[in-house]
C-alpha cells in the first residue's frame, strides 16, 4: 500500500465535472477544478423532504436528499457549502430554512471516488416556491413522515427507485436532531 500512496497521481482523462486518475495500482475519479458538493437534510414538523430524479449513470430514478455542487457556476470560486445548500434547497424543493447546522464533511465511496460532501441540516422550513429544480432536472419533491420512513423507503424501492446511500442517515442516525429511536424501528 505504501508504494501506491507514494506513487505520483496521474490524470488519465478530464471533463468539465469529472477527472479520472491513477495512483500506483489504484484507479479513481474526482470532481474537476475543486468542485465539491453540499447535501441537505431538511427536517420539519416530524417530516423529511426528499427528492426523486432520474440519474443517467443508474438508468433510473433515484430517491435522494436534496444536494448540489459547490463552485460549479461561473464566478463560483467564492461559493461555500452554506450558500450552495441554501440555493439548492430552494431550487430543488421550493423550501427555505430558518435554521441551518453544518454536520461535517463525508465521503460516499472512498475506494473509488475522492469527492467529499458537506452535510447540512435545515430546519424550520417555509415553502416559497414549487421546487422541481432548474430546467431539465425534473425533480419530484416528497415530504415523508419520519415515523414512516422505513416503510416509505421500502415502498419507493419496491416501485423501482434507486435509493441513495445517504438515506441510511434516516434509518438510524441521530443526525435528525433526536435519538435513533425518533427515526422509527430498525
Amino acid at each position: 500500500m505504501t508504494a501506491d500512496r507514494d506513487a505520483p497521481e496521474c490524470v488519465e482523462w478530464q471533463g468539465k465535472f469529472i477527472t479520472a486518475k491513477t495512483r500506483g495500482r489504484w484507479e479513481y475519479v474526482s470532481r474537476a477544478n475543486g468542485i465539491r458538493a453540499a447535501v441537505i437534510l431538511p427536517v420539519d414538523a416530524g417530516e423529511v423532504v426528499l427528492v426523486e430524479q432520474y440519474r443517467v449513470p443508474l438508468g433510473r430514478r433515484c430517491l435522494e436528499l436534496p444536494a448540489g455542487l459547490i463552485g460549479d457556476h461561473d464566478g463560483g470560486e467564492t461559493d461555500d457549502p452554506m450558500a450552495a445548500a441554501k440555493r439548492e434547497l430552494e431550487e430543488e424543493t421550493g423550501y427555505r430554512a430558518a435554521q441551518w447546522q453544518d454536520l461535517g464533511e463525508f465521503y460516499s465511496s472512498p475506494g473509488m471516488v475522492s469527492e467529499s460532501f458537506t452535510l447540512l441540516r435545515a430546519t424550520e422550513l417555509e415553502q416559497v416556491g414549487p421546487g422541481g429544480g432548474v430546467e431539465g432536472e425534473d425533480i419530484t419533491v416528497h415530504r415523508v413522515k419520519l415515523a414512516d420512513i422505513h416503510a416509505e423507503i421500502a415502498r419507493f424501492r419496491e416501485a423501482g427507485l434507486a435509493i441513495d446511500v445517504k438515506l441510511l442517515l434516516l434509518l438510524g442516525s441521530g443526525m435528525l436532531g433526536g435519538t435513533d429511536a425518533d427515526a422509527g424501528p430498525a
